[in-house]
């Protein structure tokens, strides 16, 4: 086939993975492939890989960043087990990634980058190109840097600064790879750097050598192309975690017919909440970025006491510190929403890098019995979800609750179809608006802890309407009263019925779901937050080689759903997948007596869908 136009060959998915220098642009790189395959209706899912380090030394292995996507014809749950084609921008991006890929698949290397100083820095003493070591592998080496360089010149650009849009290099040339259309990343170009049309020529002509290298350059002799996903009909967007959650805020002030008001410090992965909320001023939206996490909150605190729909954003060193807060919240019984987007810990850990390590600490990180609601979420567009369901719980049951997050979901995206808002469900806060009792006289008067019947919450009446003025304060309340009260019978009274209020939720959350087609499978993968799109591809792999697997999925984890201990109990093995060292299972095990099956992984990464296929394979075994 030499010298002969390449052949076009059909992929139902494939799996690419841009790494290199932190400076290389492999975010930008990634999210423009993303959106192009996007637009093409590929369904995807995507990680992008940030280093931990905020400036590493270039060309180091704690410098690489890297962005994988993972495209498809059909639905898909997760951003790839292992790379089909990787881009390596240089020899750390390689040595970074390398492990991960299948012998035999495709690995494209920028050449210019590896020289002997660059191949030191990433810790390799002969070049892998020339000793043996990628042998298995399909490599083509490509001069990105200095082609850009060379079709750059002929505008004026300086070699260093041409240097700078290799990344559009590489991104033209997997483009031609994967038939992606080129006039959106080339619009995109345009109006990204419409205010300096130097930077916009330099990239807009990288883009198109790249492109027109893999046309011409003859060194590929197939190209690949991955059909349109069947979607639902509707509108859709390429949305993240952190994006999506911010959205379903919104969406929860309108449906409840609450302001939203947001306090917040920045904190990696959280801070992209606070970035996209402050830009939503047409939606009544106010952001306070605070001076430190308590402030954060406190001010949030006071907007529920105001009458608004408070919120605040953070990670696990964050809920450490808002935790006394969360306290107040508890006692005087106000919706608040406390978002914890997890990182990998203790103190600092790996502030890039995923982990769902907070179970425990949501659920038990606060001094006295302090019960709330805690709800998680499962994919980037389900963020979305999970934010309208926390405010839900909030403002009818008037309680802090915490929404846990993590990285991997935050910075993750996928398509989601946008909702009609009229279709979503509405949630009154039902503000008192007159006196609740009357006193010995026969007088009208407010007590502001008299409960609901149907919820056990108690009135939210904002300061402002007369005759409903009532004391706030961390101190213990009188049952009903609210007064302050130092009697121990009326402590364990209001400690009693701040349980039960919670508790109470398990009536007005649904049943545990439960898949598992055949009815007759003897394991049970049950999991929550951001493993669900590895564990639905580990579940189903084994469901296509004949096995039986049931699969459960968390959103609710206190209360849990009033019947999963007995869902759970009718399997010979409960096996609990989860970014930490054994919370949920710890759990599992107190509440119901179930003999679960942890399978932990804590390395800043995502569970593999073979590692989830693995366990189950090994389980049904022993049954």
């Amino acid at each position: 086939m030499e010298g002969g136009p390449p052949v076009t060959e059909k992929l139902d998915r494939v799996v690419v993975r841009f790494a290199g220098d932190s400076g290389d642009g492999m975010q930008l790189t990634g999210d423009r492939f993303t959106t192009a395959s996007a637009l093409l209706g590929n369904d995807l899912a995507t990680f992008p890989d940030y280093p931990a380090e905020i400036r590493a030394p270039a060309g180091t292995l704690g410098g690489v960043s890297a962005f994988q996507v993972h495209i498809s014809d059909h639905d898909i749950s997760t951003h790839g087990d292992s790379p089909n084609v990787l881009v390596a921008m240089n020899p750390a991006g390689l040595k970074a990634s390398i492990d991960m890929m299948e012998h035999g698949m495709v690995v494209i290397v920028n050449i210019d980058s590896f020289d002997e100083r660059s191949l030191a820095k990433a810790g390799y003493s002969d070049s892998p190109l020339t000793d043996g070591s990628l042998h298995d592998f399909d490599v083509y080496e490509v001069p990105m840097t200095s082609l850009t360089q060379e079709v750059c010149k002929e505008v004026g650009v300086k070699p260093r600064d041409a240097e700078r849009s290799k990344n559009f290099f590489a991104l033209g040339l997997v483009s031609w790879l994967f038939t992606r259309p080129t006039d959106g990343t080339l619009d995109w170009i345009a109006e990204k750097f419409k205010k300096n049309e130097l930077v916009a020529e330099a990239n807009r002509r990288a883009f198109r050598a790249g492109f027109d290298f893999g046309e011409t350059a003859e060194l590929f002799h197939v190209r690949y192309e991955v059909n349109p996903a069947p979607f639902k009909g509707g509108e859709y967007v390429n949305i993240t975690g952190n994006t999506a959650l911010a959205w379903g805020l919104i969406a929860a002030a309108d449906r409840s017919g609450l302001p939203l008001f947001l306090g917040s410090y920045p904190i990696t992965p959280a801070s992209d909440i606070l970035h996209e909320l402050s830009k939503r001023k047409e939606f009544g939206v106010r952001t306070f970025q605070a001076e430190d996490e308590i402030a954060g909150i406190g001010a949030a605190l006071g907007a529920a006491y105001g009458g608004a729909l408070g919120v605040t954003t953070t990670s696990g060193p964050g809920l450490d510190l808002k935790a006394e807060m969360i306290g107040l919240a508890i006692s005087l019984e106000l919706p608040l929403i406390i978002v914890d987007v997890q990182r990998a810990g203790p103190s600092t850990g790996l502030p890039t890098k995923t982990e769902q390590s907070d179970l425990l600490q949501a659920l038990f990180g606060r001094h006295g019995e302090s019960p709330l609601p805690v709800v998680a979420a499962s994919t980037p567009a389900q963020c979305f979800d999970a934010a309208m369901e926390a405010a839900r719980l909030a403002v009818t049951y008037r309680t802090p609750v915490i929404l846990l997050s993590d990285a991997y979901l935050a910075n993750g995206s996928e398509p989601w179809l946008i909702p009609d808002v009229d279709d979503l469900p509405a949630f009154s806060p039902d503000f008192a608006e007159e006196t609740n009792a009357v006193d010995a006289e026969g007088n009208p008067i407010f007590l502001p802890f008299l409960r609901s019947p149907e919820t056990m919450a108690r009135p939210w009446a904002p300061p402002g309407n007369v005759g409903l003025e009532h004391r706030i304060g961390g101190l213990e309340k009188a049952v009903d009263a609210g007064s302050v009260s130092y009697d121990g019978a009326n402590h364990e009274a209001m400690s009693m019925v701040r349980k039960e209020r919670i508790a109470h939720i398990a009536n007005d959350i649904p049943a545990t779901a439960l898949d598992d087609p055949s009815g007759s499978a003897s394991v049970c993968v049950i999991g929550w937050g951001s493993t669900y799109g590895a564990l639905n591809a580990g579940v189903e792999r084994v469901r296509a080689a004949g096995g039986k697997a049931a699969h459960v999925h968390l959103t609710h984890l206190n209360p849990l759903p009033a019947d999963l201990g007995e869902v759970l109990s009718a399997f010979d093995t409960v096996i609990v997948p989860e970014l930490n060292l054994g919370q949920l299972v710890t759990l599992i095990r107190a509440n119901y007596l179930i003999d679960a099956k942890p399978l932990s992984k804590v390395r800043g990464v995502p569970f593999k869908a073979a590692e989830i296929e693995a366990a189950i394979l090994s389980a049904i075994g022993e049954n």
